[in-house]
């Protein structure tokens, strides 16, 4: 669906007028697809309805948010990016008495469940704190409860292995009808919380921050933002972690992190 940029342009800033929702830095084709979709799910025809019942039903807008935010994500994807944590990150925050941990953009909870099983293969859990936040509070509830559809378990065992896992994975979790519960241990020491990359501050003082396949939907400008609010968030010689479709090209704070894993944007904030 086509929309008329001034139009939209205004129903971008009602939404954070009426609701405090800052979209105005998301990149725009990536935004507007994502509207269509929205309009497409919940039958909205033309965009002027899509306007009125946004601004005026508050049920409207959390379906709205919800289905604009939703991210699909699996434990352990991208099974190379968790094996360079196991290699070139785990041995430097075994360094640190107490652990803090932030994933940003949790979405439904599989990278916060695998960081967190990593960590207890390494002794670390019991002395870290995983705090996982994200934008979908819809999201954040499935996220705490820690169940996930038991035919995704292949996969997921398959990532682990190629992520340097050599337990049994069905050991951290047990099946019930078609569903797999994940062990409580595992988010004992979560926290699970709303938090909006685009105007919400820095909460803690991180040794590690995990943000992937998030700021590909900003643009130069919000990207710039939230690089400098995980660089605030992050102690000195605290890890940066982006994934290999990230990078720092457009944040003015590439002088302030080394490289620990140039291919997969892992970085040590260095001042």
């Amino acid at each position: 669906m086509d929309f008329e940029d001034v139009a939209f342009t205004r129903f971008i800033d009602m939404v954070y007028s009426v609701y405090g929702y800052d979209f105005k830095g998301y990149a725009v084709a990536s935004l507007k697809r994502r509207v269509s979709h929205f309009m497409n799910v919940a039958s909205i025809h033309d965009f002027g309805s899509l306007h009125r019942q946004i601004e005026t039903d508050e049920a409207t807008f959390e379906h709205f948010v919800q289905e604009l935010t939703v991210t699909v994500t699996e434990m352990f994807r991208d099974p190379s990016f968790f094996l360079s944590l196991r290699t070139n990150v785990i041995p430097k925050l075994a360094t640190w008495p107490f652990i803090k941990v932030w994933v940003a953009g949790c979405a439904t909870g599989e990278e916060a469940y695998s960081l967190a099983i990593i960590l207890k293969e390494h002794g670390l859990l019991d002395r870290s704190v995983i705090f996982a936040t994200d934008i979908n509070q819809k999201s954040l509830l499935k996220a705490k409860d820690g169940i996930f559809d038991l035919q995704d378990m292949k996969d997921f065992t398959r990532n682990y292995q190629q992520s340097g896992g050599s337990n049994d994975f069905s050991k951290y979790y047990s099946a019930k009808y078609n569903a797999a519960l994940f062990d409580k241990s595992l988010s004992a020491n979560m926290v699970f919380s709303a938090h909006n990359l685009a105007v919400d501050r820095s909460f803690n003082e991180f040794q590690l921050i995990l943000c992937r396949n998030v700021l590909i939907y900003f643009d130069q400008q919000l990207q710039n933002r939230v690089i400098n609010l995980f660089y605030d968030s992050l102690c000195t010689f605290g890890i940066l972690a982006l994934g290999n479709k990230e990078s720092l090209l457009f944040s003015d704070r590439q002088q302030s992190f080394e490289d620990v894993d140039r291919r997969e944007k892992i970085f040590r904030k260095m001042r």
